[in-house]
């Protein structure tokens, strides 16, 4: 599975739980860290909770593929799941303004809407 297809697989997961404003950015020629971003956002922790945890799930029993690392998923704020090349941050709406990944990103790398 190359990091294209992983990344929209991805962002299905989380359209299928209605996550909002899903967007990837492809980072690779901008950093070794992985090669793409995605973003969206929960209306609630519960939702956050819920977007990050269907991702893993799907992504283990579709792909068998975990992620090396999670973090956040708990207080709901923020989750971020590290699979390698493909890095997921799930924000609640207002971190996701607070920090504003797409501003730092966008000019880049690409970014593109998951529709």
């Amino acid at each position: 599975m190359t990091a294209k297809e992983l990344t929209l697989a991805i962002c299905k997961a989380l359209s299928e739980k209605k996550g909002k404003e899903i967007v990837y950015i492809d980072v690779e020629a901008k950093t070794s860290l992985c090669s793409f971003f995605v973003l969206a956002s929960g209306t609630s922790s519960t939702q956050v909770k819920s977007l990050a945890e269907n991702v893993e799930e799907k992504m283990e029993k579709d792909f068998d593929l975990a992620p090396t690392r999670i973090e956040g998923v708990h207080d709901g704020r923020w989750a971020v799941l590290d699979y390698g090349d493909v890095m997921v941050h799930v924000f609640s709406e207002d971190a996701r303004e607070f920090y504003r990944l797409e501003r730092l990103w966008e000019e880049n790398g690409n970014l593109t809407k998951y529709e």
